[in-house]
């Protein structure tokens, strides 16, 4: 069955969101992979369904309005493999980041090293860490058991001891989790995955194996120095979907049809982030960011090693007012180009996340949402740079690592009423540094191909080489400290004609350089007052070619971080000027 579906033609990709349900369509067009359509409806998890397969099969039928195909037999099955009248597809995938996010109690030696390590591996889908249990937390046996009854995670995930470290603590830590499941009924009684020492394996299988649904990985910790998360990861994965399974109607009968096939969408959407790194300069990293209405998930691959990190209830719907508590409203506010008072603004989060499915319909609402989605990925990216690798290069520390390039997933983005508003957002929310090259995933497809690339690979490959992402520009961000309207870089255009023109950007300053959609320059760039724009240091002088793009070519020489006045008059006039520079009219 495997080598049938490497082979095939067709494919259709599900993805069950917490707001909207996706069917998208991928066939062969002229000997090449292509994406087709996508149909879209409202999903169905919550009230009145509580079943994803409404919402599943409107989102079809609205993709067989769009493209003529039948999908759906007369006895209510999907059409698979495909029919000689072109009816049906020859496989499907599946996934899914809706449904409220899995409680998960953390188990460890150490806080700063299992612990830590376990956090990590809880981070990489869409999980909550409601609690922690470790040595030297001065619990009981019976304190430890008592907590597990009364936050009755969803998944317990014990690390600890590096391989052929510590084990009788570890076996100590075990020994309340079994008494804990074996007190539960079978209900309730959490998965269990051991990612601790491999030479006790065996014990804390026999203690744990009989009493709760028990999973083992390789240890997540191996030594105090390195960190190996990928295959515990693989087994969390298998844990989210029999727990999805249990909690959503609806998610057996699509396991069914996709070959028991499910995926989270932060783990689809990260394994297409981990295959670019590898296509482009391995000099760089890739980053991606996809902004939900409930969550927020940030991948970065630096030559193939991936760092996953997702953000529950950190979003612009169902997650915005999680966004206002981590930011404060003033964190929102500041980003607004117009006066709009604070209980207006606080009234809009609330009713965003009341009925996430509402769009806004005036200027200001458009730009309260926007400002939720820029600080959502302000919170999140900041977040997540620590969690960077150490020897990716950086233009000064604690910055975002160079990258090259970044894509963007989302609602908030995709479907930005303009180029200039998309990477405005994006700007503010992720503030790159040096040159790279920002990219709207449009269909919001990247998930998709995820999880296609894992029974056809080429299937990926041939799409994401399709143009199908939207590229708003390259971005050029010096960094290094001047006083406001200092020259800091000096910029020389050369076009295909071989015309020249020389621009000196101002610090603080959002230009675009007026470079048409696909037509490529020669930059030649030299940073003033050592600031440094990825060439080999400060003050470091070279030249790059460069694409134009929807917005064109942008400078962002607003500084790294990104600081805006205290005073809000000036505030607002500073956030106009920026969305002027952009062409995006206020």
């Amino acid at each position: 069955m495997a080598t049938s579906r490497i082979n095939t033609d067709s494919l259709l990709a599900i993805d069950i969101g917490a707001i909207s349900t996706r069917a998208l369509l991928f066939d062969v067009v002229n000997g090449q992979y292509r994406f087709l359509a996508s149909g879209e409806a409202p999903s169905t998890v919550g009230t009145p369904f509580y079943n994803v397969g409404e919402g599943i099969r409107r989102a079809m039928d609205n993709l067989t309005t769009a493209t003529g195909r039948k999908l759906i037999s007369s006895n209510e099955s999907l059409i698979m493999p495909s029919l000689p009248d072109n009816s049906g597809v020859d496989a499907l995938v599946a996934t899914i980041s809706a449904g409220e996010p899995l409680k998960i109690v953390a188990v460890g030696l150490l806080e700063d090293i299992t612990l830590a390590s376990t956090r990590n591996l809880a981070a990489t889908t869409y999980a909550q860490v409601v609690d922690t249990i470790k040595l030297n937390d001065r619990r009981q046996t019976s304190d430890r058991i008592n907590t597990l009854m009364r936050v009755r995670p969803d998944v317990v995930i014990v690390a600890g001891g590096t391989d052929d470290g510590a084990s009788q603590s570890v076996l100590e830590l075990v020994e309340a989790i079994g008494l804990a499941s074996y007190l539960s009924s079978k209900e309730q009684s959490p998965y269990i995955l051991f990612a601790g020492n491999q030479k006790i394996q065996a014990q804390v299988r026999s203690s744990l194996e009989g009493v709760g649904k028990f999973h083992i990985a390789p240890n997540i910790r191996p030594a105090l120095n390195l960190e190996t998360i990928s295959p515990a990861q693989r087994e969390l994965t298998a844990i989210f979907k029999g727990i999805r399974k249990a909690q959503i109607g609806g998610i057996g009968d699509l396991l069914s049809w996709s070959g028991n096939y499910l995926t989270p969408t932060s783990g689809a959407f990260a394994r297409v982030i981990r295959f670019l790194s590898k296509k482009y300069d391995p000099d760089k990293g890739v980053l991606g960011v996809d902004i939900g209405s409930q969550s927020t998930t940030v991948a970065a691959a630096f030559n193939g090693k991936e760092t996953l990190r997702v953000y529950p209830y950190l979003g612009v719907g169902t997650g915005s007012v999680k966004t206002l508590r981590e930011s404060k409203l003033d964190g929102i506010m500041r980003w607004l180009p117009f006066d709009i008072s604070k209980d207006a603004v606080q009234n809009y989060i609330y009713n965003k996340q009341a009925h996430p499915h509402s769009l806004p319909v005036t200027k200001k609402e458009l730009a309260i949402e926007q400002a939720l989605g820029r600080q959502a990925l302000l919170l999140a990216v900041g977040s997540t740079l620590p969690d960077f690798p150490s020897d990716t290069p950086r233009l000064a520390p604690a910055l975002l690592p160079v990258v090259e390039p970044i894509i963007a997933a989302g609602s908030v983005i995709s479907k930005a009423p303009t180029p200039g508003q998309a990477l405005l957002m994006l700007l503010d929310g992720i503030q790159p540094t040096g040159v790279t090259t920002m990219v709207v995933d449009q269909n919001n497809l990247s998930a998709a191909l995820g999880a296609a690339a894992r029974i056809n690979p080429l299937l990926t490959v041939q799409v994401l080489e399709s143009s199908t992402f939207l590229n708003l520009g390259t971005i050029i961000a010096p960094v290094g400290y001047a006083r406001f309207g200092t020259p800091v870089l000096r910029v020389r255009m050369t076009n295909k004609s071989g015309a020249e023109t020389t621009r000196e950007i101002k610090y603080g300053k959002l230009e675009v350089l007026p470079v048409k959609m696909g037509e490529r320059v020669k930059l030649h760039l030299r940073p003033l007052h050592q600031f440094d724009v990825g060439m080999g240091g400060p003050g470091k002088a070279g030249e790059v070619q460069a694409v134009g793009g929807a917005a064109g070519i942008v400078i962002d020489a607003r500084g790294r971080p990104l600081h805006l006045s205290q005073d809000p008059k000036r505030r607002k006039k500073l956030v106009q000027r920026w969305y002027r520079a952009l062409e995006t009219k206020v």
